[in-house]
């Protein structure tokens, strides 16, 4: 195959992968103008419409479809062994992209990625922030970061962090205007901050546990957000109360800029977990970053 006809394949490729434009342009490092003059002189050469294109959607052909079967398998296996001649080397090497929620950012990879860099200096990591429930694999994620029980059944899941305990917390000056809720039923009556979830849309009820008893409150408030960090300095002002990981407000807590509130009805998750797909061919940079992740009780 001629250079140029590689890369026109490795274009199609990418712009049927990200049915987008400008997202393969992106990705592969070149300009959204010159992708499609690329796409267009391989459907020229090859005398086929390989993209249907519309204002809001790029999808393939039925002819795209089985240019992409028959290709992409060969493509995935030239990336697997370029990643695998990396073995060869003294220091594992490449770039990892990894999507992860606000909170686990700062809980499990903040403490731990200036080792990790000092360790592995030829990887780098893309930490890309989306609270929503991300398809790794469309989105050519190499994992995801979400809390254990949310995890589907087909993706190998690796622990790489202690179980996540929930509370409810308050600035001082809010608790000198508003008594400190003493039952989950109190809550009706105290300002909240909402959390708005990014799949569905609809505003997260707050998740207790009185006992072995399971329930959700509906609580309200005049302001509401769609992650955590925002949350926690919301609350530190006084905007209301926060249901938020604990781990995430402790040295608030312990400073006296925070007060826990309702804690025996606060419920403990299942820690968070590193995701992949089960199929997915493990580079010795991403053996490394699981490695170096991976939660292990002292």
């Amino acid at each position: 195959m001629k250079r140029d006809e590689f890369a026109e394949m490795r274009a199609f490729l990418e712009v049927s992968k990200q049915r987008s434009f400008t997202r393969a342009a992106g990705k592969l490092g070149v300009t959204p103008s010159a992708l499609s003059h690329t796409v267009k002189a391989l459907e020229s050469r090859l005398g086929v419409r390989l993209l249907s294109r519309t204002t809001r959607d790029v999808a393939p052909t039925l002819a795209g479809e089985r240019l992409r079967a028959g290709i992409e398998p060969h493509f995935d296996g030239i990336a697997a062994q370029v990643s695998a001649l990396g073995a060869m080397r003294d220091q594992p090497s490449g770039h990892l992209r990894i999507v992860s929620t606000d909170d686990s950012v700062d809980i499990v990879f903040r403490p731990r990625l200036a080792k990790f860099f000092a360790d592995y200096p030829d990887i780098s990591v893309e930490l890309i922030v989306d609270n929503a429930y991300s398809n790794i694999v469309e989105q050519q994620f190499d994992a995801g970061v979400r809390l254990g029980e949310s995890i589907a059944k087909d993706m190998i899941a690796v622990r790489i962090g202690p179980d996540v305990a929930y509370c409810v917390v308050g600035s001082p000056q809010y608790f000198e205007r508003h008594p400190a809720p003493v039952t989950p039923q109190d809550l009706t009556e105290h300002r909240c901050i909402n959390y708005r979830l990014p799949t569905s849309g609809a505003v997260y009820a707050w998740e207790l546990r009185d006992g072995a008893r399971e329930f959700s409150v509906r609580v309200e408030g005049q302001f509401t957000l769609n992650n955590m960090g925002p949350a926690v300095q919301a609350a530190l002002d006084g905007v209301g109360l926060a249901y938020v990981p604990r781990e995430l407000v402790r040295s608030y807590i312990e400073a006296g800029e925070l007060q826990e509130v309702l804690h025996q009805y606060c419920p403990t998750f299942q820690g968070y977990h590193l995701y992949y797909p089960s199929r997915r061919h493990l580079s010795p940079a991403f053996s490394a970053f699981v490695e170096a992740f991976r939660f292990r009780t002292k």
